[in-house]
């Protein structure tokens, strides 16, 4: 009966912080949520509006907290403070300056609602839990939390750009719809230069200014943009050869890190110590950019139109280093 009664005032308990976390919520989600049949929702919600608590039911919708009623904070247990430790070296070092610094804000809050024994856990425990960035970018870009701005206010950025199959900077106005991680921060948005949505990486970001101006609210999510892109990525099945014998030990390993954001679909190793890998892409160009410095490693099994993208920028590249006039290498 006693285990009985401490599962029921912690799920009240943690019922009680949903509520004044999320503006709506159903009884059909509380009981997925705690593992109950609705049943028991509907009594755990009764017995809250009993002790007090302004609930607020809303027919056919769902459960609400009665807007500006505030408990004050629950304690964290030290499992849960030590997840927000591991939150604030993320936060430190995968996102931007700013970012960073309110996630410390938000920490030291919580160091002051602990026990003492729970904060000389998270001291001790701080130097044993590190977040190495990307080796090729020693800085996080300043942009994450202006970015994150721009999507929940749905407001315009102008940015300076950098793309990489050309290098040289652009001048883009972006509808932001969301952000994410993968090697490097990305945001997807809505380019008015390109009238079509692109996914601009951080790092090339130079320049960004959230203008005053609020675009539209798209129904466009990251969910359908990948979708979409996995629809182009379709239209080029490409197979290569890799030696990984004929390049450098850090080249290979750095294919192998970086073939996810290129269209990888699955590979396999041949007798001859070599892997056949494929891959799904809509841009060839894009592609043959990427495997230029592989020259030697690889061998183009299909379409014959990725050596031809090669070829030309091979081409380009000799004909600018090695003309007479070119720039000194």
């Amino acid at each position: 009966m006693i285990d009985h009664e401490t599962t029921r005032l912690s799920r009240l308990v943690a019922l009680l912080t949903l509520l004044q976390t999320k503006r709506l919520l159903t009884a059909t989600e509380l009981a997925h949520r705690f593992s109950v049949s609705t049943r028991t929702i509907y009594r755990d919600i009764r017995t809250l509006e009993q002790a007090g608590i302004p609930v607020v039911t809303q027919e056919g919708k769902g459960y609400a907290m009665l807007d500006g009623y505030r408990l004050p904070p629950v304690m964290f247990t030290r499992e849960e403070a030590i997840a927000l430790l591991t939150a604030e070296k993320l936060a430190a070092r995968l996102t931007d300056a700013q970012t960073a610094q309110l996630s410390g804000a938000a920490m030291d809050k919580l160091r002051a609602a602990l026990r003492r024994a729970d904060r000389d856990h998270l001291e001790t425990l701080g130097p044993h839990i590190q977040v190495l960035g990307p080796a090729s970018q020693p800085d996080p870009p300043n942009a994450y939390q202006q970015l994150v701005t721009a999507v929940a206010l749905q407001r315009v950025v102008h940015l300076s750009y950098c793309a990489a199959a050309t290098e040289l900077p652009t001048t883009r106005q972006i509808e932001p719809i969301g952000l994410y991680l993968s090697q490097q921060w990305h945001v997807v948005a809505y380019c008015r230069l390109r009238q079509a949505f692109r996914d601009f990486r951080l790092d090339r970001i130079q320049h960004l200014t959230l203008s005053e101006e609020v675009f539209t609210s798209r129904p466009e999510t990251l969910q359908q943009y990948w979708a979409s892109q996995d629809d182009e990525r379709s239209k080029h099945n490409v197979i290569i050869r890799f030696q990984f014998a004929n390049t450098r030990p850090a080249m290979a390993q750095h294919f192998q890190n970086t073939k996810h954001q290129y269209g990888w679909a699955h590979q396999q190793a041949l007798p001859d110590g070599s892997l056949e890998v494929t891959f799904f892409i809509g841009s060839l160009t894009y592609l043959a950019t990427w495997l230029l410095p592989y020259a030697g490693a690889i061998t183009i099994l299909q379409p014959p139109a990725l050596r031809e993208r090669l070829r030309d920028l091979a081409q380009h590249a000799h004909d600018f280093f090695c003309a007479p006039d070119g720039p000194m290498t």
